[in-house]
């Protein structure tokens, strides 16, 4: 299992879940996210999650295909 690290910029509050999986190379496009989140293949905090709008914020952990990226 990896670990990576997401930053969010200063002016962020939050980042939305099939945005994160996109952005981190996880999908390459927000569909192939959003189908995988619905069908329970993302944790977020230890538990499945299956909201692709999930407001991801600083200390948030997303578990997908053996990867755990963290917001900071």
């Amino acid at each position: 299992m990896t670990n990576e690290k997401f930053t969010l910029k200063d002016n962020e509050e939050y980042i939305r879940l099939c945005d994160l999986l996109k952005m981190t190379g996880d999908f390459e496009t927000g569909g192939q996210a959003k189908v995988a989140i619905q069908a329970g293949e993302v944790l977020v905090n230890g538990e499945v999650c299956t909201q692709r709008g999930k407001k991801m914020r600083r200390g948030d952990k997303a578990l997908c295909a053996g990867r755990v990226i963290e917001v900071c």
